[in-house]
């Protein structure tokens, strides 16, 4: 075994299409105002009965008959997510017992937006050190029950929705050829969800009251720039390590934070847009989820091919960020 490369991918996204249309009858805004900020037209959204638990059982599903591998038969499932079904158990306990694959080990991974990049990382050396012979990574997020309607810098933003691989060892010249992960914690308050944790429990009239169990983005401008540097440091870092310039590589899967970002880092990096993948106009931010949703829609639509080299990176809340180059 020489890599771990990604033989199989699938997506979900739920049937609930919340448009910039809908949130001008709610807050004081505009389909212009939000598209020419954002380049979102529109999201989804689960419906009520649907959990992120749902979400990526659908995503592993269809991963996994892509793969061509049996539930029956996977050994590690890794869930990115800030959403999980209930704060304990984690969400790939609930993944795990609606899979019914009792023989996996399951636990979450917490890193925001860059979530499925770590936990992709964290399956990819359980493999390489022959712990487990195999690996479902899924990353799903119902975003939408954390957004503040009120607030209309933020509540734009977010969608739901969840993506998945399968991760395998390999001995040919495909698969991942590295992975790069950042945190930088002292810079972590620019996205926060206060409610839940210990700082705020027991839950009450007065945590609720100040909003504290709503995601809240502060300094977006200040965050928006920061980005842009990390999502272009992460992918220069990926391919130099790898002795290759970014111009070799055949596409880019970013985090689908904000269409002026990717933009921004695709000029930074001096590459043309037709190299990147992009889903955020119709399905906005649905944070970890992102990176799997547009890598599985890449594949299916044929437009990532056997040989390509794909290079995946985030940003994310926390601070996080990371990336990670393959060769398809």
């Amino acid at each position: 075994m020489s890599k771990v490369a990604i033989v199989g991918t699938g997506s979900y996204l739920p049937e609930g299409i919340l448009s910039n249309k809908d949130l001008e009858r709610m807050l004081d805004t505009t389909d212009e105002w939000i598209f020419t900020r954002t380049g979102i037209r529109e999201r989804r959204v689960a419906s009520s009965d649907e959990h992120t638990s749902d979400m990526a059982r659908e995503a592993s599903l269809r991963a996994l008959e892509m793969a061509g591998i049996s539930k029956d038969d996977i050994e590690l499932i890794v869930m990115a997510t800030i959403t999980p079904d209930m704060q304990c158990p984690a969400g790939a306990n609930w993944l795990q017992a609606k899979l019914d694959c009792p023989r996996a080990v399951t636990f979450d991974v917490v890193a925001a937006c860059s979530g499925f990049i770590f936990a992709l990382s964290v399956a990819e050396q359980y493999i390489k050190n022959r712990t487990f012979r195999n690996a479902l990574v899924v990353a799903s997020e119902v975003m939408t029950r954390t957004v503040d309607y009120t607030d209309r810098s933020s509540c734009i933003l977010w969608g739901d929705g969840a993506g998945a691989a399968v991760l395998l060892p390999t001995n040919g010249d495909c698969g991942i050829l590295s992975t790069h992960l950042h945190t930088d914690g002292a810079a972590g308050d620019t996205l926060l969800l206060p409610g839940g944790g210990c700082r705020t429990t027991p839950i009450s009239h007065e945590s609720v009251d100040k909003k504290l169990h709503y995601l809240t983005m502060i300094e977006a401008n200040k965050s928006f720039k920061v980005a842009v540097n990390r999502f272009a440091e992460a992918c220069q870092e990926a391919v130099g390590h790898n002795g290759l310039s970014i111009h070799d590589v055949d596409h880019i899967v970013p985090h689908q934070a904000n269409a002026r970002i990717i933009q921004a880092m695709a000029k930074k990096l001096d590459v043309s847009m037709d190299k990147v993948v992009m889903t955020i106009e119709r399905y906005g931010n649905s944070s970890s989820a992102t990176v799997p949703i547009a890598l599985d829609e890449a594949v299916r639509e044929g437009r990532i091919k056997k040989g390509d080299l794909v290079l995946l990176t985030a940003f994310g809340g926390g601070l996080t960020w990371a990336s990670s180059l393959m060769k398809w």
